[in-house]
């Protein structure tokens, strides 16, 4: 039962750092095709609302970015550190799929 609630415990570690991952790469993508917009459009009120929309990103983009550095997800000012929890992460996922 303890190797149960191990496998499980670290599953549900791996599915939120997955999940936070994936939304942090939407929305930079967002951040990025909003910019892009911006400077396409011809239509002032389109360029405010975006110029909003921009805003609201980056936003997000904040509350997500504190999110993975409080939990262990993220490293952006040590690369090794990162490239580390990546590996462990890779390797946890190969696991858990082999059972």
């Amino acid at each position: 039962m303890d190797k149960l609630i191990e496998i499980l415990g670290s599953a549900r570690e791996i599915t939120d750092q997955v999940i936070v991952t994936d939304l942090l790469v939407t929305v930079k993508t967002g951040i990025i095709n909003t910019a892009k917009a911006i400077n396409e459009t011809g239509n002032e009120q389109l360029r405010t609302d975006l110029k909003s929309k921009l805003h609201e990103h980056i936003e997000q983009h904040e509350r997500i970015f504190s999110y993975m550095m409080e939990h262990g997800y993220y490293f952006p000012q040590t690369p090794t550190q990162q490239i580390h929890v990546l590996n462990e992460t890779a390797e946890t996922v190969l696991t858990l799929n082999k059972d």
